[in-house]
């Protein structure tokens, strides 16, 4: 029962992109309890390390530099206020996960019934791993085509590695950060720990804790990968949810410029 003068409170939720469709379809993973802090950190860009050479450079007979291109790097180095990309930002969250409200009813929750939080928690830990083909359909065949049970024991067939595909290149998943409207940051899950805290009959978790680490990617690194429509439409979703957050953030720090001229005041002498 929701009460007149409650306040409607969002929910914090990360948000995938991966059908492969032209407009990709989010998969949207709704915290069920909202984390009560939030850790956030941010690292601003520092130039590579640089060899230093000597100060004074040496030259020769006609005056040349001998080592022109050691003191240019040396000098690069000098550079400390160089800034060309934004700050690395990264967060840090707990996520509390409860089969308990579910099992109540269990008419209406049967996954909830039969597998807990575990799908809850499947589905954050795919998050980490490269879109691709499904393993769902093709598990079974491969497994019985390559390894072959008998009354000796287990073997495997001789053709098990002799139709390994060639390693191709494969991207993270793209996951929008939801926390509000005030922001909405495209992220990649840098970290992930799970406690198990309660189980079910069929030692499925009832209840969980997960901390997560995370890391805003920035326009730098969203690249679009070349003849993937739906990864092209993620990309200019996750850019323009990076632009929109970073706007409000510079609209909020002119907001703050009221705040400041009240400080100045406040340390003028009476």
């Amino acid at each position: 029962m929701s009460y007149p003068n409650s306040p409607f409170l969002l929910k914090g939720a990360l948000i995938y992109f991966g059908a492969p469709m032209l407009i990709p379809v989010p998969n949207i993973i709704v915290f069920q309890y909202n984390p009560e802090t939030m850790t956030r950190s941010l690292t601003p860009w520092q130039p590579p390390a640089k060899r230093v050479v000597p100060v004074v450079p040496e030259v020769d007979t006609s005056g040349n530099l001998k080592n022109e291109s050691e003191l240019k790097a040396y000098n690069e180095t000098l550079a400390k206020l160089s800034q060309p990309y934004d700050p690395t930002e990264t967060f840090s969250l707990v996520l509390e996960l409860d089969a308990t409200d579910a099992l109540e009813h269990p008419e209406t929750h049967p996954v909830a019934v039969a597998t807990g939080v575990a799908d809850r928690l499947a589905a954050i830990e795919m998050l980490l791993y490269p879109p691709g083909d499904s393993l769902l359909g093709g598990l079974l065949g491969s497994v019985s085509g390559s390894v072959s049970f008998s009354a000796g024991g287990l073997s495997v067939g001789a053709s098990a590695g002799a139709d390994l595909e060639q390693l191709k290149r494969k991207d993270a998943p793209i996951v929008l950060f939801f926390w509000g409207p005030g922001r909405i940051v495209p992220v990649r899950i840098t970290s992930l720990s799970i406690e198990e805290q309660q189980f079910s009959p069929l030692l499925y978790p009832t209840r969980a804790k997960a901390t997560i680490g995370i890391r805003v990617l920035n326009p730098h690194d969203l690249v679009t990968v070349s003849g993937d429509p739906a990864s092209g439409a993620a990309v200019e979703i996750a850019k323009a949810c990076y632009k929109f957050t970073r706007g409000q953030k510079e609209a909020l720090a002119l907001a703050n410029l009221a705040n400041a001229v009240e400080s100045i005041v406040g340390m003028l002498p009476i």
